[in-house]
């Protein structure tokens, strides 16, 4: 079992940055596709990112592509989404995943692929 814990939510400004991360408790980390997602208020749950195990290929929903930067450091055990140029439409609770599985392009996004969740961090953007 793969225990992750998000942390850097918050509030901020339009046009602010906001930096989260995921904490993974096993040291197979490095052997784990991890992926962001989000879900608002009434909305679906929504894919945000993912990157590979070695960090090779980084995987961009559509509504965060250019502004979003998802990276990892595996000696930490954490993965991380620097989010540039805030939108209050990305408000949402944004959820850390981990899948043991191979993926690659659109084969990243679906979240019933990943087997561990995190409890979610709250990101409110204000207009």
């Amino acid at each position: 079992q793969v225990q992750l814990v998000e942390s850097g939510g918050g509030l901020v400004h339009a046009g602010g940055s906001l930096r989260l991360s995921c904490a993974a408790s096993r040291r197979t980390f490095s052997s784990y596709v991890m992926g962001w997602f989000r879900q608002a208020p009434g909305k679906e749950r929504e894919f945000v990112a993912a990157i590979t195990r070695s960090g090779s290929n980084l995987y961009y929903g559509d509504a965060v592509k250019g502004r979003f930067t998802i990276s990892r450091d595996n000696a930490k055990n954490t993965v991380y989404l620097q989010m540039n140029s805030l939108k209050p439409e990305d408000t949402a609770v944004y959820y850390c995943a981990a899948r043991a599985h191979y993926c690659s392009g659109y084969g990243c996004y679906g979240g019933d692929e990943y087997e561990h969740w995190g409890q979610g961090t709250q990101v409110t953007v204000s207009s």
